[in-house]
């Protein structure tokens, strides 16, 4: 027979316009009684909830994570309550066919009283309130990345080939050659010399090529259109950034940290990681299951004797994208030994994607200790990956299965 673990708890099915609440009471012997109770998801109706769960002595409380929508519930019951529980609906989704609003929370409030729900990381509020906005800045350079792209593709369109000659199409001299270009449409015999950097004089005579083209006024405006939306999304970047920076304060300790780990040299960067995971690494009970959390760890998927795909999984949309990036950066540099000469083993054998996510979990592990620990980046504990080995002895049998498995055929002597 399972154990109680919660006498008294609730199980909670979150919709957009309402809950449906159900608490399990369990007295002495075992029997379990259900008090089901629907209400509205306005402030009202979620402090009613508050109210009845505390006239019920209920402070367990455990949801289902619909959505954005159980975030209203959840800010309410954070003061009252337990730290809710919130749960993934793969873990507490009920049986197909015998499923209702009140079936639901009530499967919800079994599982919970067994305590057989895990626990979805929810970090504390300020943490939270970083993560919204940190999301939010990843949202406006996407935008301006969007932004750029439809502006050199109007250059494109009209026989500009800056992108050919220069780095950067938004770089200023680039941006003083279309300017000028805008604003004089008939000038043919534009004074590249006067416009751009002295470093590009010996591309003037490429310049003057690149600019043979013919701007249309439908293209000149779209251009300028794409040009003022560029700039209010940067400045709209710097407000935000003010804020965040002023909200990160308090972690000035745990950033410094976090700026000793191989690339990650920006601040911005160790904001990012800190909103996504947060400082306390007690919430993780070992580095392995804060990369699993991340989604950088591949799953066990075997039945009946035959192992199945085990790629990882799509968890940390936010956070692996940028663990991506810092790995890629620290493997094309030779600053760190320890984690290229890592990398280089693990691409001969299982290819460049995985020795990179192989890197990335190296990273998230170094930093989920640096934070535990409050120590910096150390790396000594990583020397064993310092030298790269160029020699290796394998045995006769050995060379002739790695000869077999590129497709050769072994013929014998004899």
């Amino acid at each position: 027979m399972l154990k109680i673990v919660y006498p008294i708890c609730c199980g909670i099915d979150v919709h957009k316009t309402f809950v449906v609440a159900c608490i399990a009471s369990t007295n002495e012997v075992g029997i379990t009684t259900y008090q089901v109770k629907r209400f509205s998801t306005f402030t009202k109706g979620l402090k009613e909830l508050s109210a009845w769960l505390m006239q019920n002595s209920c402070k367990d409380v455990c949801m289902e994570s619909t959505g954005k929508y159980y975030i209203p519930v959840y800010n309410i019951l954070e003061v009252t309550c337990n730290q809710p529980i919130v749960a993934h609906p793969k873990y507490v989704k009920a049986i197909r066919g015998k499923k209702t609003d009140k079936k639901d929370a009530k499967w919800i409030a079994d599982l919970f009283k067994h305590d057989l729900v895990a626990a979805s990381f929810i970090p504390p509020l300020a943490i939270r309130q970083l993560r919204d906005l940190m999301r939010y800045r990843f949202k406006l350079i996407n935008f301006q990345t969007s932004e750029k792209n439809r502006f050199q593709n109007c250059l494109t369109v009209s026989n500009i080939q800056l992108a050919s000659v220069v780095s950067d199409t938004f770089g200023k001299s680039s941006m003083n050659i279309i300017e000028h270009i805008l604003d004089n449409p008939f000038d043919k015999d534009v004074d590249i010399a006067s416009l751009v950097h002295r470093s590009m004089i010996d591309k003037i005579p490429e310049l003057e090529l690149a600019i043979d083209g013919v701007i249309t006024e439908e293209q000149a405006e779209k251009i300028k259109i794409i040009k003022q939306h560029y700039d209010s999304l940067d400045l709209c970047k710097a407000n935000l950034e003010s804020i965040i920076l002023s909200l990160s304060k308090p972690y000035l300790k745990e950033l410094d940290l976090l700026l000793t780990v191989p690339s990650i040299n920006n601040p911005f960067t160790a904001i990012t990681i800190i909103s996504e995971i947060g400082v306390d690494m007690n919430v993780f009970p070992t580095a392995k299951h804060l990369c699993s959390w991340a989604g950088l760890t591949p799953q066990n998927n075997e039945s009946a004797g035959k192992k199945k795909s085990v790629r990882i999984s799509r968890a940390g949309c936010y956070l692996k994208p940028l663990l991506v990036q810092c790995a890629t950066a620290v493997v094309n540099s030779k600053k760190h030994p320890e984690i290229r000469n890592r990398y280089l083993n693990l691409k001969k054998r299982r290819g460049h994607k995985r020795a990179i996510i192989a890197i990335c979990r190296m990273l998230l592990t170094a930093i989920y200790n640096i934070l535990k620990k409050s120590e910096p980046y150390n790396p000594v504990l990583y020397k064993k990956y310092e030298v790269l080995s160029t020699t290796r002895e394998i045995s006769v049998e050995q060379a002739i299965f790695i000869v077999q498995r590129q497709g050769y055929l072994i013929k014998s002597d004899t």
